[in-house]
C-alpha cells in the first residue's frame, strides 16, 4: 500500500468513526439546557399575578428574604387591625423586612396556602403613565411552627394586596398589604 493511500484510508476510517465517537460523548446524567426559565417554573414568575403569589408563597416556605425582598415595593405599607386598642397599625418596608426576617429565622417550618381570589380589579394610579396597579383580595392559610415541641401558630383570613409595576413586562411588586386575618 502506498503512503498516500494509507493516509486517505486513515482519514476515511476516522471520518466513518466520528459519529460513533461523538455519540459516546453524550452523558445522559448531564442533559442539555432546558428551555424557558427554570427558576420561574419552580418559584413563580412575578411578572404575572399568579406567579407573584407563587413566589411569595415559596419565599415564606423556604424562609428566604432574598426571594421575598424583591417582591416588596420601596414605598410598601403593611396594615392590620389591633382590636384590643381598636386602631389600625401600619408599618413601612424596613419594618416589614425586619419582621419577616425575624419570623423566617426563628421558625422551624412555615406553610402558606393561597386560596380563592375574592376580588381583583385594576386601580387607577392618578394618571401615572404606564404604571399598572392591581388590587387583589385573596384568602390564605398560614401555619408557622416555631418548634416541633410547641403547637403551631395558625392564621386564616384574607389579604388585600395592592400590586404595581411600571409596565406589562416588569415584575409585580407589593405596595400595600392590608391583613384581614382571623387570628
Amino acid at each position: 500500500m502506498t503512503p498516500g493511500r494509507h493516509i486517505i484510508l486513515s482519514i476515511l476510517t476516522v471520518l466513518a468513526a466520528l459519529p460513533f465517537l461523538a455519540a459516546g460523548c453524550i452523558n445522559p446524567f448531564a442533559p442539555g439546557e432546558l428551555e424557558g426559565d427554570p427558576i420561574a417554573d419552580l418559584l413563580g414568575d412575578p411578572s404575572t399575578i399568579e406567579g407573584f403569589y407563587t413566589r411569595f408563597q415559596k419565599a415564606y416556605e423556604l424562609r428566604d428574604t432574598s426571594l421575598y425582598g424583591p417582591l416588596i415595593h420601596p414605598e410598601f405599607t403593611f396594615t392590620f387591625r389591633d382590636y384590643e386598642r381598636n386602631v389600625d397599625v401600619t408599618w413601612s418596608r424596613s419594618e416589614e423586612m425586619n419582621s419577616t426576617y425575624n419570623m423566617f429565622s426563628r421558625s422551624y417550618d412555615i406553610s402558606l396556602r393561597w386560596n380563592n381570589i375574592i376580588d381583583q380589579f385594576e386601580v387607577d394610579t392618578d394618571g401615572n403613565s404606564g404604571l399598572e396597579s392591581m388590587l387583589v383580595i385573596r384568602r390564605f392559610n398560614l401555619t408557622v411552627v416555631v418548634s416541633p415541641s410547641e403547637p403551631p401558630f395558625r392564621s386564616d383570613g384574607s389579604a388585600s394586596f395592592l400590586l404595581t409595576r411600571p409596565d406589562e413586562n416588569a415584575n409585580w411588586r407589593l405596595v400595600s398589604w392590608r391583613d384581614e386575618s382571623d387570628i
